[in-house]
């Protein structure tokens, strides 16, 4: 816990980085200015929902959509219209899981006052385990879901999920940091989720205890700020590589 309070030392950022114009888009987290559109379309929420309850059996796949889409009264080929084909449903588990987080946090956190440092990074460490926990049923076929993630089209939607993923953590958290450890926090926190999601998908102890062991190794180890790109790197670099294993399974010359 201690390593996360030390990253307010990280050195600042660059003068310029600090003198973007007020038009630029917003990079932090506010509930005051909501984003101007849902995520997926009343059709598509649709879909994609029905589509998920059947992930655990059939994986994240077409067949998977097709189903979700005949449950709802759509025929197979209205999957077409979905924007980004199969990886909406790996977004749509990606940006529920995110957005259900807010819901949970008071059950998860307890009725706590706003306290000191330390106990902000305890409830980060609580909201990234419970975040992780949301992998539980759809662990098993994330493997599938790195390979189309591989895909260079959709890694920079990945990265950006991820990134969406440590500033609602931190901001359930309680951090009302304003100063350049903003962007050192939440660089180190998406560094660690991505590892420790990464270690769950092999993780085959009993409620995922190995799993929660590495969460609490990798946050005592964010004093080392080489750790941050190098994880990120990992992650990247993990997913291209799974998921072209996974294709080769399928018989796919890759």
């Amino acid at each position: 816990m201690a390593a996360l309070r030390r990253i307010a030392g990280f050195p600042a950022l660059p003068r310029a980085a600090l003198s973007l114009p007020l038009a630029a888009a917003r990079p932090y987290h506010s509930y005051d200015h909501p984003a101007t559109k849902p995520s997926f379309n009343q059709t598509e929420t649709a879909i994609l929902s029905a589509a998920y309850a059947h992930v655990p059996e059939l994986g994240f796949t077409q067949e998977a959509l097709g189903r979700g889409a005949r449950d709802v009264g759509y025929s197979d080929m209205s999957t077409t219209a979905l924007q980004d084909g199969l990886f909406s449903l790996i977004r749509y588990h990606l940006v529920t899981r995110r957005e259900g987080l807010a819901a949970r946090s008071a059950d998860v956190l307890g009725a706590e006052g706003e306290g000191q440092a330390s106990q902000i990074v305890d409830r980060v460490e609580r909201l990234t385990w419970e975040r992780l926990i949301g992998n539980r049923d759809v662990i098993h076929k994330w493997q599938e879901a790195l390979a189309v993630m591989a895909q260079p089209s959709y890694v920079p939607a990945s990265l950006k999920e991820l990134s969406l993923l440590a500033d609602e953590i931190w901001f359930l958290a309680g951090d009302k940091a304003v100063d350049p450890t903003w962007y050192t926090k939440r660089a180190s926190l998406s560094a660690i989720y991505a590892s420790s999601e990464l270690f769950m998908t092999t993780d085959r102890s009993a409620d995922f205890a190995e799993t929660r062991a590495f969460l609490g190794r990798r946050l005592e180890e964010t004093q080392k700020a080489g750790s941050v790109l190098g994880a990120v790197g990992e992650w990247v670099g993990f997913t291209a590589s799974a998921g072209v294993n996974v294709l080769r399974s399928k018989g796919v010359r890759i």
